[in-house]
């Protein structure tokens, strides 16, 4: 049973900075993608970015260059650097956890920019 508990979520000002964790826990394979995504009220949930266990990463063109995905593979554990935050940012933030052909999803959290 693989669980992903997500921290790091909150309110904060326009062109302010959050970081997200996500932790894994359970049985996962050496190789697998980790990522992050988001949905906004009434919008589709949509990817923010992703790093494979390899350290190969895609980012959303919304946040390149302004978020960073990283992963401590003997933590299990994904994290996203948030920086120059925009309140189009506002969202509920998902981590996900692809293994072989399974996919796994955190809670969600919150995370808030105020303009």
């Amino acid at each position: 049973q693989v669980q992903l508990v997500e921290s790091g979520g909150g309110l904060v000002q326009a062109g302010g900075s959050l970081r997200l964790s996500c932790a894994a826990s359970g049985t996962i394979l050496s190789f697998n993608v980790m990522g992050w995504y988001r949905q906004a009220p009434g919008k589709q949930r949509e990817l923010v970015a992703t790093i494979i266990s390899g350290g190969t990463t895609v980012y959303a063109d919304s946040v390149k260059g302004r978020f960073t995905i990283s992963r401590d593979n003997a933590k299990s554990t994904v994290y996203l650097q948030m920086n120059s935050l925009k309140p189009e940012d506002t969202a509920v933030y998902y981590c996900n956890l692809v293994v072989g052909r399974y996919n796994h999803w955190g809670q969600g959290t919150q995370v808030t920019v105020s303009s």
